[in-house]
């Protein structure tokens, strides 16, 4: 079978609705599990890794241009929104011995889970580590840094991501 594929039919946890439009691929399918009305926008890339799961709970909406790498796993909770050009990563080359191409030293695996009903907005990359609290609001092409910690129903924006206020 080959891992990498457009999306063609659902992979999903329960009965209902999945909506995906033109676009999007998917790589190592047989770890993704979606939940029931969910909607991923156009030219979407869900790349799931040989290991570790991508989750993706109920009625959640993906924008156009996403991209989630779930090599340390990711769960997304409930009712969950991400703008277009969103970015989840869970992996990043360590970079040591500093005398050895970057690209060629060991990989670090964190994985990043986000709270029911969060927004992310456009643009925004999330790194390793991450965890989003229920309800909270991450800001358009913010850059929320690895191992950061949002506590539930707050807003944050900005490179590095910093707290502006609670709900």
């Amino acid at each position: 079978m080959n891992k990498y594929k457009s999306m063609e039919r659902a992979w999903t946890l329960d009965s209902g609705i999945l909506n995906i439009e033109s676009g999007v691929l998917v790589v190592h399918p047989e770890n993704i599990l979606i939940g029931k009305n969910v909607c991923i926008g156009a030219n979407v890339i869900l790349e799931a890794y040989h290991k570790n799961k991508m989750i993706i709970m109920d009625n959640t909406w993906i924008g156009a241009g996403c991209f989630f790498h779930s090599a340390g796993g990711i769960v997304i909770g409930r009712s969950v929104g991400f703008g277009p050009g969103v970015k989840i990563l869970t992996s990043e080359h360590t970079g040591v011995p500093a005398i050895d191409p970057v690209i060629e030293t060991e990989l670090w695996f964190d994985s990043v889970e986000i709270g029911d009903g969060a927004d992310i907005g456009a643009g925004a990359i999330i790194l390793p580590g991450v965890k989003i609290g229920e309800g909270s609001v991450i800001g358009a092409g913010s850059v929320v840094t690895k191992g950061i910690h949002i506590p539930a129903y707050t807003v944050w924006a900005g490179n590095p991501c910093k707290f502006l206020r609670s709900r």
